[in-house]
């Protein structure tokens, strides 16, 4: 072996190692970014709690599964989470969710989209047929601080 094959091997190795280190930095610099959620705008996000007639909640969780989250997409209603809380008595009839309007105005104009559509009118109809679900629903318009991690 000559001393110029061997440092041209040498090279080629260095090189190999250093884009190599490049591309695993870039890598993990995206996969442990810090994760925040920002708004467009006038974005607004909306809490709403379901507050169930007694051993309805089962039908309101089926009712958001199978269609009302479906149909929120079609009217503009972004879906943030949903969640039932832990502890009773709450656990047994409340249906906790935050959705997403691109501006108070665009809120209205999607709930009442939303409860036009025949669709929506034809899914509650026939998830109500063994009764009446929802109770009471509470509806808080907010808008995230600036120390939140969904801005």
């Amino acid at each position: 072996m000559n001393v110029t094959h061997f440092k041209l091997t040498w090279f080629r190795a260095l090189a190999f190692a250093a884009v190599a280190f490049a591309a695993g930095s870039w890598l993990t610099s995206r996969f442990m970014a810090p994760v925040s959620v920002e708004a467009a705008g006038d974005r607004v996000y909306e809490l709403r709690i379901y507050h169930t007639l007694p051993g309805r909640l089962p039908a309101l969780v089926k009712r958001f599964k199978d269609d009302t989250r479906r149909i929120f997409d079609q009217h503009g209603i972004t879906s943030v989470g949903y969640w039932i809380p832990q502890d009773s008595p709450m656990k047994e009839n409340t249906l906790i969710y935050i959705v997403s309007h691109p501006s108070r105005k665009a809120a209205t104009k999607d709930w009442k989209e939303f409860g036009a559509d025949p669709e929506w009118q034809k899914v509650a109809k026939a998830s109500e047929a063994d009764g009446k679900i929802v109770e009471k629903v509470d509806s808080t318009f907010m808008d995230p601080t600036d120390f939140s991690g969904l801005k």
